[in-house]
């Protein structure tokens, strides 16, 4: 009986896997290495912000002197389903970062094991208590580069969630300021509508007395008709972001109607968004840290695929307690005990450990590849709402000229309506004119408010003095 335990007992030594590594990284070309040096030797560790209200910089919204919008900013932070899933993976990785982390120690394990049987003589019941630990030895540090590499990923997660934040901000912002711009247009588009039924009644009237035509009638009536679709539409597309708003907070769409917002003629942004900013200003950016660790971890991956070529090196030992009687099981008369280890070094796997050193080397160069695609975007980013702040505020400029002529004009047509030299219905056209023209004012600057959330999400948060 207690040969066959102790042969079992070193049988379960040989399966205790172990661990390996190499000491130096091989990156695919020279060029690799040197850029994996430049990023991977100045890597820092990346934490979790316990107040999630630092990612998405209160204060910079504050420029907006709102306090609706920053109700809406703060409802998201709290209550958004996909800010509470992105801080759940950053959970979910932590733990996979603890479960990788307990391979580099020591483990111990113990059961119970009743039974009865007969292998010599009488048949009779016993009690076993095994006790086993066993180590896979990190000499060559691969268990350790795999903490890391998983580490690498729970940091990305980190930044993925910093991302998420900034982005369901900026996804509040912007549709906050459509609706208000809505807002502004359903407005102007009732003053329209309500301004082309009056001149449809006058032409009516006209083309009864023989003063218009028939043309001239149809013709009114289908820019009366076009004004009234124009509004349904504009009204549709605000109760749709009336609904996307509170998806984005957290809320049901069927409370869109307890909805603040403020008036569209006092909303403005009381910032500045630069002309020009430093280049360097991406590398505070989420998803370019994150390439950055990708980078890194695929780095470390190679090494991980090199190790894997090496010897294997395992400990382990037990304890096992056997007898018929419980009250005298842990006595050393029925103790056996027993220490093992074993030294296996892969000779012929089918070619499985070159080609997933190959898959690494493969790996790493995309990670870079990703790491330049990141970098060129996000200049490209940062650039593109420079330049459309730069151009609509350029725009708004000219318009408002416009703007300023079409309101002198309308002031002579008024002028000339009272003293009699002009009919009711010239006005009322000289009336609409100006109106078309405070909607397209208003429509520009609301794309310059646009413009600046823009710019906030590009630079991920940060303020930034021009």
């Amino acid at each position: 009986m207690k040969k066959l335990l102790v042969l079992a007992l070193l049988i379960s030594f040989t399966g205790i896997n172990s661990i390996s590594a190499a000491k130096t990284l091989n990156a695919v070309t020279e060029q690799n290495v040197k850029n994996y040096k430049k990023y991977y030797l100045k890597t820092e560790k990346v934490k979790p912000s316990d107040n999630k209200y630092e990612y998405v910089n209160l204060a910079w919204w504050s420029n907006f002197n709102d306090e609706y919008l920053n109700e809406y900013i703060i409802r998201a932070v709290e209550n958004n389903k996909d800010l509470k899933m992105a801080t759940l993976a950053v959970q979910e990785y932590y733990q996979n970062v603890v479960m990788q982390r307990a391979n580099e120690i020591p483990t111990l394990s113990a059961g119970f094991m009743p039974g009865y049987g007969k292998i010599m003589g009488k048949t009779e019941g016993n009690f076993g208590l095994p006790i086993i630990a066993s180590y896979e030895v990190d000499l060559f540090g691969k268990n350790h580069n795999k903490t890391t590499s998983i580490r690498k990923l729970y940091e990305g997660t980190i930044l993925d969630e910093k991302a998420a934040y900034i982005a369901i901000a900026s996804a509040v912002g912007c549709v906050y300021v459509n609706i208000v711009r809505l807002d502004a247009m359903v407005d102007l588009q009732e003053d329209i509508v309500q301004l082309r039924k009056e001149i449809n009644e006058i032409m009516y009237v006209a083309n009864a007395e023989g003063i218009v035509s028939t043309s001239d009638l149809v013709k009114s009536n289908k820019s009366y008709a076009a004004g009234v679709a124009g509004l349904i539409d504009l009204k549709k597309e605000r109760t749709k972001l009336l609904h996307q708003l509170a998806v984005l907070v957290g809320d049901s769409p069927n409370n869109i109607e307890e909805y603040k917002r403020a008036d569209y003629r006092t909303l403005a942004f009381r910032g500045n968004v630069p002309e020009n900013i430093e280049s360097d200003v991406i590398l505070k950016r989420p998803d370019y840290l994150k390439a950055e660790k990708m980078l890194e971890k695929a780095g470390i991956d190679v090494r991980i695929a090199r190790k894997e070529m090496l010897p294997k090196i395992s400990l382990g030992g037990g304890v096992f307690f056997n007898n018929k009687n419980i009250e005298s099981l842990f006595t050393t008369s029925n103790m056996i005990w027993g220490l093992g280890g074993q030294v296996m070094q892969p000779l012929f796997m089918g070619g499985k450990l070159r080609a997933n050193l190959k898959a690494k080397k493969l790996a790493y160069e995309r990670a870079l590849e990703n790491y330049k695609k990141v970098n060129l975007t996000s200049m490209q980013e940062v650039n593109d709402s420079l330049v459309s702040a730069s151009m609509d505020r350029e725009k708004l400029s000219r318009q408002k000229e416009i703007q300023a002529l079409e309101q002198k004009d309308y002031k002579l047509a008024q002028d000339k309506y009272t003293e009699g030299v002009i009919a009711k219905l010239d006005l009322d056209q000289q009336k609409e004119n100006l109106l078309v023209v405070n909607k397209m004012v208003y429509d520009t600057e609301f794309d310059c408010l646009v413009d600046c959330i823009n710019f906030y999400k590009a630079v991920a948060g940060m303020d930034i003095a021009g």
